[in-house]
């Protein structure tokens, strides 16, 4: 099979490239600055339409820096064009790919501070990361007539050794000075980098899967949790608590709002599939991977 992959150079793309590969598949990446073996996205057209499957992982970090309007913007477009520029290549061509897998995130559920479980049939919420993931899933949208199976998977927080929100997380319990963000009660919408791609080639495989799919463990965790397990792994205490108003100072009111709320995601969708995680609780997931 040949696979398109957009941000294949990423963090979770990068694993995703292998898996592909390793089992097989013709894997091809489609970046910005193409590197040997790779090929830019001028090429778009040429390869949907020799593609079998498109999966698109594209997008800008979203915590790498402040939420200025401009930066906001960034992330929005990041998204939203290059989305719907796949989906217009996949519309024209007169060969399609069988399914096209196009990433979004468990922020569609809004920026919230309650215990609610939501699973795919939840509503998605108006704000700024929500309404960004509602406009990058409706970029990926065809026609029904396309004859192209889409699906949403609704990503949250990866979790591996060289990337991602973990490194950063730990590096301060390695000095003693970790402990939970805010109030520790949000709730945290995770999974296993190993589980996040191979839920991402079982929604290219499974032909039951359409619309949007949670992907995070079975099990979300609080921050509490998540602190007290990356604590355990290291055998550091979390005993030191960030204030709310230190974040806010250090990283601007928005980007701070967004790590102290959270969404209580379940994949109910892929677990209905008969998805099997290897890491669904989050102390063996920590315990692999610190």
């Amino acid at each position: 099979m040949r696979v398109l992959v957009t941000g294949g150079t990423g963090f979770v793309g990068r694993s995703l490239v292998v898996a592909f590969r390793d089992r097989g598949d013709d894997a091809v990446v489609v970046s910005r600055r193409p590197g040997p073996g790779e090929v830019g996205w001028e090429a778009i057209d040429s390869e949907v339409a020799h593609a079998d499957a498109v999966v698109h992982l594209a997008g800008e970090p979203i915590a790498n820096a402040r939420w200025t309007r401009r930066r906001l913007q960034r992330i929005r477009d990041s998204r939203v064009q290059p989305t719907r520029a796949i989906a217009s290549a996949i519309e024209r061509s007169a060969r399609k790919p069988r399914v096209f897998v196009s990433a979004s995130a468990v922020g569609i559920y809004g920026m919230r501070e309650d215990d609610e479980e939501l699973d795919e049939s939840a509503p998605s919420a108006d704000d700024v990361l929500a309404s960004t993931a509602v406009a990058w899933e409706g970029a990926a949208d065809l026609p029904e007539g396309a004859g192209v199976r889409v699906v949403h998977p609704r990503i949250g927080i990866v979790l591996g050794r060289d990337g991602g929100a973990l490194p950063r997380m730990a590096a301060p319990y390695r000095w003693f000075a970790g402990g939970p963000l805010g109030t520790g009660r949000q709730w945290i919408g995770w999974i296993h980098l190993l589980d996040a791609v191979r839920a991402l080639v079982f929604a290219v495989d499974c032909d039951s899967l359409a619309g949007p799919v949670n992907v995070v463990a079975p099990e979300p965790v609080t921050m509490h949790a998540l602190s007290q397990s990356i604590a355990r792994a290291l055998h550091r205490p979390a005993a030191l608590r960030v204030p709310p108003f230190v974040l806010k100072l250090v990283l601007g009111r928005g980007l701070a709002q967004a790590l102290l709320t959270g969404q209580r995601a379940v994949p109910r969708r892929l677990i209905e599939a008969g998805f099997v995680f290897r890491f669904p609780r989050i102390r063996e997931a920590c315990a692999d991977l610190l």
